[in-house]
């Protein structure tokens, strides 16, 4: 059995709070609304990812597989090409942007100061997660990642340029990797599948060793690349 560190503690903890909101449909933390077409939808924010190596790309593409066969036309499922680990979030997604190129260049300075002084970090892989319109590979991390987050939130707060988006905790964070969309309800066989999925994940740790900013939509399309930095 798998022994979650006491950090990795506090991250599952904040994990089964959000699915506890999702399954009560008190979900209170900032979402993304469907839309009729994933793929054309004008929204964009300003956020920071980790784009995965092709091994990893590869293992996720492949245990979809049986989900995609199952799954309604409606779900959106993310190419292999907009596959992505969410790090730090700067402007939620919306029509028209919360920013300007000025935040863009100010959210920049940020991620120039603080990235290069933190280290690589290791996620660990567990299960899926159902949020209200959306299907997420989520992990727990090391103690890194919330350092991370924290040291960009405060930076970004003196800046001008706070992250206007909400938590369900400010302290503990986790690895998100969105792998599908929806518009409507998933159907029973879909979650069923979902479920044994989940249950049957097997990941070895992943390093997360670069942080990139960039503007993109929801689906990781539209995107324009601003930076990438290394970690040490």
């Amino acid at each position: 059995m798998y022994i979650f560190s006491p950090c990795q503690e506090k991250q599952v903890e904040v994990i089964n709070q959000i699915e506890q909101q999702v399954i009560s449909r008190s979900f209170r933390l900032s979402t993304v609304s469907p839309v009729d077409d994933f793929e054309k939808d004008p929204r964009i924010c300003l956020t920071s990812v980790h784009i995965p190596n092709e091994q990893l790309i590869n293992k996720i593409e492949g245990f979809l597989e049986p989900l995609k066969k199952v799954s309604p036309p409606d779900h959106f499922f993310y190419p292999a090409d907009s596959l992505h680990m969410s790090i730090k979030n700067v402007r939620v997604i919306n029509d028209p942007p919360h920013f300007i190129e000025e935040d863009i260049n100010k959210a920049k300075q940020v991620f120039e100061s603080v990235i290069p002084r933190h280290k690589k970090f290791n996620v660990y892989f567990y299960r899926l997660l159902l949020f209200p319109n959306n299907l997420a590979l989520v992990g727990t991390t090391d103690p890194e990642l919330d350092n991370i987050i924290i040291d960009l939130d405060k930076e970004l707060k003196k800046a001008g340029v706070p992250d206007d988006k909400i938590y369900i905790s400010s302290q503990h964070f986790f690895s998100n990797t969105t792998l599908a969309r929806f518009n409507n309800a998933p159907t029973k066989e879909f979650l069923r599948r979902v479920e044994e999925l989940s249950k049957s994940l097997s990941f070895e740790p992943y390093i997360v060793d670069s942080v990139t900013l960039l503007t993109c939509n929801a689906v990781f399309l539209d995107r324009n690349i601003v930076k990438t930095w290394e970690l040490e």
